[in-house]
């Protein structure tokens, strides 16, 4: 009976290659889009309302290119590896329970459901994954290495969905805004417009009835 081949973090290097420059790329294009939102005078809330739903997209990206390129790097051991999936895992619990409470501060917008699974919900299950991950590692490379590679691929997918979510948004406010902006001044030339005047050549009532009285 053959023995199985010993495991080896540098069979996962093509799926860490994808999910590392997917994220190197969208935290680019998160920067991109932010001050184009800002040039446009699309940006809006505290600055409390943007560290609860716009900066946490960046980390989240930030997290998963931190956490591929260590996975990809030609460790000889797994203990540099699970000690830093540990240490991200950490950092990334206490990190997203901040941006929970700094949801439930803020006052410019009323969350929903979906808002605190894909902006607290889901980022505390991926970086607990992590520790967990982190802790048995060096024991259970193989399941482990599927639950960090699990946790970096859904740090990226909620970073593009809360990006995403955060973009539509402002886009509707603003249509909504443009919208009510245009009926109040619609409604403000209706309200000072003028009288309109009697029509020429008629004339008025009491004085046409005067002359035919007269004849």
């Amino acid at each position: 009976m053959a023995e199985a081949a010993p495991f080896s973090p540098q069979a996962w290097e093509s799926f860490y290659v994808i999910v590392g420059s997917t994220a190197g790329a969208l935290v680019g294009l998160q920067f991109v889009v932010l001050t184009l939102i800002t040039e446009a005078g699309l940006l809006r809330g505290s600055s409390e309302t943007l560290a609860a739903f716009a900066s946490p997209n960046v980390v989240h990206f930030c997290a998963a290119l931190l956490i591929a390129a260590i996975f990809s790097a030609p460790w000889h051991g797994m203990g540099i590896p699970d000690a830093a999936a540990s240490l991200i895992g950490v950092g990334g619990f206490i990190y997203s329970v901040a941006v929970l409470r700094r949801a439930r501060r803020q006052r410019d917008y009323k969350p929903v459901l979906e808002d605190w699974i894909w902006h607290a919900g889901l980022p505390i299950l991926a970086y607990g994954a992590l520790v967990l991950a982190g802790w048995v590692l060096s024991s259970a490379p193989e399941p482990a290495s599927f639950v960090v590679g699990g946790s970096a691929l859904l740090l990226v997918f909620i970073g593009i969905h809360n990006a995403w979510d955060t973009v539509t948004y402002v886009t509707i406010e603003r249509v909504r805004e443009h919208r009510e902006r245009a009926a109040a001044q619609v409604a403000q030339e209706h309200a000072s417009a003028p009288a309109s005047p009697p029509a020429a050549g008629k004339p008025h009532e009491p004085h046409a009835r005067a002359r035919e009285r007269k004849h």
